[in-house]
């Protein structure tokens, strides 16, 4: 740029404003091929032959361009000069005819290439098939279906199959099936046992994704990537399709160096910014990118610090013949064979080994994390357990307290009961006492009865009754004999609040539903043994066992509650005048 002067300056500074910001050594260079006319320029960069073109602003550019670095120092072949077209007077005026004479030839070459293609025969070279007398001022990029469509025409056009697809007999998905960035392709050995054998053309395999994809898969695998560029405007495009896209060499060539392969047609909004990005000026364009330094004027030091790169390495566009011509594949083949892949193969492979190493050691990272969450959740699983265990403990302990808590409130309930119940019991007893046993009837004197009463302490009493006396009388006295002595008979009650009458019916009304469990004890003749059970309102006298007296004996029925009783009963013996073995 310095040596330029002020006009060729201004008419680079144009240039880059409608192509929305060049390269400057690409401006100055296609400026220098047409004697510095920027309409001639912009006309060879757009591939159109129109008469004006609107200076765009930067501001119109629906997306940024991103910049590649440059690497055409050591290609080996400088980029063949491009050819401009001088159009004659002639030509110019009969310009406005030829979108009519045109238009008719492109019908018939659509219907001819859509028959050939539902065939699979090749397309044969018809000159009015890539006429381009009618093109506007800028390609207008469209949404037409991407690579995977492109892909497809391609093969219907050339006749051959991308090399990818040609597994799919065989079992392998296709390219179009997988992720992007990914090859269906599984075993090397397919292209070197020598597929094209077999009398079919193959394509490479293109890799069906978004170009930004594909940059970036390039960089994460550090391989190396081509792009491929092509316009149907072109009179080229045809030949280079047929020509270098099936050529066995180029495509094993590809296959075998792992080289990940993009392309599409600038009329697709993908294509067309990549072009944009690429900076392509004439079609077909080939270009070859991978990871390379960064070329910074600072110290080795710092620039080995910095990363890599995702550089241009060479760019290849022009005519595929002859085989010297820039896109045929034997000047592709030569370029990656002797130049491009000795020069980046190495740093790849450094950076690949690095990526391995690094992958290494994440590895080694995630297996001892790993095996330290492991040992972590293992000291987890122990801790908690030996809490549960002593949460367990702690709740047995608990439970079995609060089982011993219920059980000494549920004993100290049933012996406050069984006070509250043989307080009550013992209250009947002294006023049974009082009201009954030390009340002799009337008609005591009269034909008494002379009854021996043997007591479960061993003690014997002898009592008359009355040949009026009933039952009752007898059971209450025996039942007297039960009070301690502390309880005097001066002390025995009147009258019981829930007492609802008097004498031997008042007793007879409290225990007529509860005799055995009231009184606790059973009477037996001694001889014969002869249960005399109490019954309300008969008399001692109706009593087969004691008509004219005789000797019973008391058993209890719960011994246990009478054993403190027993020891504490004081018995009085009478002399009745029999000799007994307590009476000797």
């Amino acid at each position: 740029m310095d040596a330029l002067d002020d006009a060729q300056r201004r008419a680079v500074l144009q240039l880059r404003e409608i192509t929305n910001g060049s390269d400057d050594e690409v401006a100055v260079s296609v400026l220098s091929s047409v004697d510095w006319d920027v309409q001639r320029a912009a006309e060879l960069i757009f591939g159109t032959s129109s008469t004006s073109a609107a200076p765009l602003p930067s501001s119109s550019r629906s997306h940024a361009v991103q910049t590649f670095d440059i690497d055409d120092s050591r290609q080996g072949e400088p980029d063949l000069p491009v050819r401009q077209r001088q159009p004659s007077s002639y030509l110019s005026l009969a310009r406005p005819l030829w979108p009519f004479i045109a238009f008719p030839l492109h019908v018939l070459s659509s219907l001819f290439r859509f028959i050939f293609g539902v065939l699979h025969i090749p397309i044969p070279q018809l000159r009015f098939s890539s006429l381009n007398f009618y093109r506007p001022l800028r390609p207008r990029p469209s949404s037409r279906g991407g690579p995977d469509r492109w892909l497809r025409e391609l093969e219907e056009e050339t006749g051959a199959i991308s090399i990818g697809r040609s597994k799919l007999p065989r079992g392998t998905t296709s390219s179009l099936l997988m992720d992007p960035g990914q090859s269906s392709l599984t075993s090397r050995s397919y292209v070197t046992n020598g597929p094209f054998d077999d009398g079919r053309k193959y394509l490479p395999d293109f890799t069906i994704c978004s170009y930004e994809d594909m940059l970036r898969t390039c960089q994460r695998e550090a391989k190396i990537s081509c792009v491929i560029l092509v316009s149907e405007e072109h009179d080229d495009v045809a030949e280079f399709k047929r020509s270098t896209l099936t050529d066995p060499a180029f495509v094993k060539t590809l296959y075998e160096n792992d080289i990940i392969v993009w392309g599409g047609d600038v009329r697709d909004q993908e294509a067309w910014s990549a072009s944009e990005k690429l900076q392509a000026t004439t079609y077909p364009f080939v270009a070859f990118l991978a990871l390379q330094p960064r070329r910074n004027p600072s110290s080795s030091s710092s620039r080995n610090a910095s990363p890599p790169s995702l550089t241009v390495l060479s760019r290849h566009q022009g005519k595929s013949v002859p085989s010297s011509g820039p896109t045929s594949a034997q000047t592709l083949v030569d370029h990656l064979e002797r130049q491009l892949l000795p020069r980046v193969t190495p740093f790849l492979g450094r950076i690949i080994a690095a990526q391995r190493e690094r992958e290494r050691d994440r590895h080694l990272r995630e297996e001892q994390d790993r095996a330290f969450q492991n040992t972590a959740k293992r000291d987890k699983e122990r801790i908690e357990a030996k809490m549960a265990e002593e949460r367990a403990q702690l709740e047995a302990k608990r439970m079995a307290e609060e089982e011993a808590r219920l059980a000494s409130q549920r004993r100290a309930r049933e012996a406050e009961i069984a006070r509250q119940k043989e307080s009550d019991r013992m209250a009947w007893r002294r006023w049974t006492r009082r009201a009954i046993v030390n009340t002799p009837p009337g008609d005591a004197g009269q034909g008494s009865l002379r009854i021996a009463i043997r007591l479960p302490s061993g003690g014997r009493i002898v009592q008359s009754f009355a040949q009026s006396a009933s039952l009752t009388s007898l059971y209450a006295l025996v039942d007297a004999h039960f009070i301690p002595p502390q309880f005097t008979a001066a002390d025995d009650p009147f009258a019981l609040p829930e007492q609802s009458s008097t004498g031997e019916m008042a007793l007879e009304d409290h225990i007529l539903n509860q005799a055995e469990e009231y009184w606790g004890f059973r009477v037996a003749s001694a001889y014969p043994r002869m249960e005399i059970p109490w019954k309300r309102g008969v008399k001692l006298s109706e009593i087969d066992q004691l008509k004219g007296g005789g000797q019973v004996v008391v058993e209890l029925i719960d011994g246990r509650r009478r054993a403190a009783e027993r020891e504490q009963i004081e018995y009085a013996e009478e002399d009745d005048g029999y000799h007994t073995e307590d009476s000797e």
